[in-house]
């Protein structure tokens, strides 16, 4: 049992919304966070339970009815007719905290969902464990980059944070003491995800292109994707490639990270980047082996990056919109992986390498954004890397230890 670090939004939010939507990837531990959020009065349901499934889809009011308490359901995309019930039952009913529901796709984007419940939701992400939630410890990088209050190493060396990377964030396999049964997992589960899931969604025919496809992206994460180099390589338009692009973000296996704008920059690159939501399910996808880290700077680049991104963006979630998270790159080739701004228009850049050491040439394009494109604003540059010591290149420049993003 994990505590997640969403509890604490999740029951502020069944204060005051009536309902919660707790949406995230398959087996990242949506019902048993949800079934810890609630008291005895509470009422669980699932509808991956076949006789549970028709009577929702034979009474969808009737399914909803509720006289006191929250009523979880869970993998409510199954039967999208309950969110029109659901609106009906709070619309009569202004109590808060009367339904908390899950749901392993992004439920407003399906076709047949017609009600937003604007107004009587909260919609809250719950993602694979991050290592500080792993280790029991709350989340701090954000307060640390903010004051610049930075830990040094502790045994967190490339080969440890290595483990992690592999090991991935899903509870399940993190049980497992053999790494091919682990790899073995996350290989059925994307099976699962798309033969089980991707009806409740889309009808896709090519099943087998999705699944190329999610290998494909883990092969780019972190990097930009030649879309014309995939729909060569898988024999579709670009309309589909756009297509199937959208449903693995709906179903929560890859997140696209929108460029920083807030400039008028002209020569800024205005493209997304791609990002696996796990860095365990990425490294199987790719049958990668940590020894294959220590060899190809390619591929530890890549991994290292994807693994900080799913660090930051769990604690990014967290504030209630306080921070956005970007990335940054124009066309004179200057590149930060990635720009965390909050409310106060304070810019955080951050950098990431896999090596345990650092040069001064790391910082050049960091220094050039704050000189240039965060002019007027307070402009923070860190470089996070897999070494001992938090050291200084400079004001407000620093080199940090990757384990800061738990410790």
């Amino acid at each position: 049992m994990y505590k997640r670090w969403q509890e604490k939004g999740i029951k502020s939010a069944l204060n005051n919304r009536r309902v919660v939507i707790l949406s995230g990837s398959r087996q990242c531990g949506k019902t048993t966070t949800s079934k810890i959020m609630v008291d005895k009065n509470s009422t669980y349901r699932t509808l991956d339970d076949s006789t549970l499934f028709q009577a929702a889809k034979n009474d969808p009011q009737g399914f909803v009815k509720l006289s006191k308490g929250t009523m979880i359901i869970d993998e409510i995309q199954r039967v999208p007719e309950l969110i029109t019930a659901i609106k009906k039952a709070v619309d009569e009913n202004t109590r808060y905290g009367q339904y908390l529901i899950t749901g392993s796709v992004n439920i407003q984007t399906l076709p047949t969902v017609k009600e937003s419940l604007a107004g009587r939701v909260k919609k809250i992400r719950l993602r694979p464990l991050t290592q500080g939630e792993i280790l029991k410890k709350e989340p701090q990088f954000l307060h640390r980059l903010k004051a610049q209050d930075f830990v040094n190493n502790n045994g967190f060396d490339k080969e440890k944070i290595s483990e992690i990377i592999f090991r991935g964030g899903f509870p399940e396999p993190l049980n497992y003491k053999n790494k091919s049964e682990r790899a073995a997992w996350y290989k059925d589960y994307l099976n699962t995800v798309i033969e089980f899931d991707l009806h409740d969604i889309s009808n896709i025919k090519r099943q087998d292109s999705l699944k190329e496809l999610v290998a494909i992206i883990a092969s780019f994460s972190s990097k930009f994707i030649d879309k014309s180099k995939i729909t060569a390589s898988l024999s579709i338009a670009n309309q589909t490639l756009d297509s199937y692009l959208g449903v693995l973000e709906n179903t929560y296996l890859v997140d696209k990270l929108m460029p920083w704008l807030k400039t008028d920059y002209e020569r800024v690159n205005k493209q997304s980047k791609y990002f696996i939501t796990d860095t365990g399910l990425m490294a199987s996808l790719l049958n990668w082996k940590e020894d294959d880290l220590i060899l190809d700077a390619n591929k530890s680049g890549k991994i290292f990056e994807t693994f900080v991104y799913n660090q930051l963006v769990s604690q990014v979630e967290l504030d209630n919109n306080e921070y956005e998270l970007y990335h940054y790159r124009d066309r004179e080739k200057r590149e930060i992986d990635f720009i965390i701004q909050d409310l106060n228009s304070n810019i955080y850049g951050i950098e990431v390498k896999a090596g345990s050491s650092v040069t001064k040439d790391q910082f050049k394009h960091l220094k050039w954004f704050g000189q240039n494109l965060a002019k007027g604003r307070s402009f923070t540059g860190i470089v996070l890397y897999t070494g001992e010591h938090v050291i200084p290149f400079g004001e407000n420049m620093l080199a940090v230890p990757m384990n800061n993003l738990w410790d």
